[in-house]
């Protein structure tokens, strides 16, 4: 007799469909575990960029220079990073925007200028390119005198960018001769390689030049684009930065002199009562400034700048 062995396809299917289910809920739980670690890691990065963003901001506070002339620092972070640059005008004294992207795990952390992750500040002037990309970068800060002292300017360069200055007037070829001693990135022309890999700077003519500097005629040609500087703190300025920032940036040094400029004025009428006329023409400098349009403008607006330091200088009770 043969024995019967029993038909169990039914228990194969509730097994191969309890398994089935298994899988299915075992790999929706491993996605949902990937997807919140990865939105995580995200998050964590935006909180990263935010925070150095900010740290950059809090140290260019000791760059102030004070009566001091220039200074140079540097900055090292521990992974590739990009600092972007972005300038706002608007409100009283404008806006500087900064957003740091970070490389990880291969990619560039992503960026969206004046959203959440961008830092700002209205007392900063910052002229670099578009964005500057490194582990360590260089800031240098020279103050903005205009005619009394406005600012600082601050100019962060990467140390993979070298910056090769060919016949500069004494003074800045002494003051580059300075700086290089700790910011490697600036090197005068004897110091200079023919690699071709090097920003060429411009005095006196010159082949293959990346940045071309009139020091006398005041004016740098850089990207097809000419700007205006009327001192050697604009002259770098112009050097380091590209030139939509470099136009932004001085459009709202003018309207910190403005506001500066309106700031002295009622000192000179305050100090008039004292038996001090200062008989400076402050309200002529703030009328063309309110004309101020682009650095085409600076020469303009020197002619008065010029006139009131002139009156100051001579004056025995000094507005500054």
């Amino acid at each position: 007799m043969k024995t019967k062995i029993p038909n169990n396809k039914k228990g194969y299917l509730q097994i191969s469909f309890g398994w089935m289910f298994a899988l299915i809920v075992g790999a929706f739980i491993l996605f949902l575990a990937i997807y919140f670690a990865t939105k995580l890691i995200g998050t964590e990065e935006d909180i990263t960029d935010i925070k150095t963003g900010k740290e950059i901001g809090i140290l260019l506070n000791p760059l102030e220079t004070g009566f001091e002339s220039v200074k140079s620092t540097s900055l090292t972070m521990p992974v590739d990073t990009r600092i972007y640059n972005k300038c706002k005008i608007d409100g009283y004294f404008g806006r500087q925007l900064i957003e740091i992207s970070q490389k990880s795990l291969g990619k560039w952390t992503e960026t969206d200028i004046g959203g959440a992750k961008t830092v700002g500040f209205s007392n900063k002037y910052i002229f670099t390119e578009n964005y500057t990309e490194g582990k360590k970068f260089y800031i240098m800060s020279k103050p903005f005198n205009f005619p009394f002292k406005v600012t600082d300017l601050i100019y962060i360069t990467s140390s993979k960018d070298k910056y090769c200055f060919l016949d500069p007037p004494e003074e800045i070829k002494e003051e580059i001769s300075t700086l290089s001693q700790n910011q490697k990135n600036l090197l005068l022309e004897e110091n200079c390689t023919d690699f071709g890999d090097e920003i060429k700077i411009c005095f006196e003519g010159g082949v293959d030049c990346d940045v071309f500097v009139d020091y006398n005629s005041n004016y740098v040609d850089k990207n097809g684009e000419r700007m205006i500087f009327i001192d050697d703190s604009l002259m770098y300025a112009a050097i380091f930065s590209e030139p939509g920032i470099y136009e932004c940036q001085v459009k709202r040094l003018m309207l910190r002199t403005k506001q500066l400029a309106s700031l002295y004025n009622d000192k000179a009428t305050f100090i008039s009562q004292k038996g001090c006329n200062s008989n400076l023409n402050l309200l002529e400098l703030i009328n063309r400034l309110n004309n101020y349009e682009d650095s085409d403008n600076l020469g303009y607006v020197k002619d008065s700048v010029d006139d009131i330091q002139d009156k100051n200088n001579d004056l025995w009770c000094k507005l500054w």
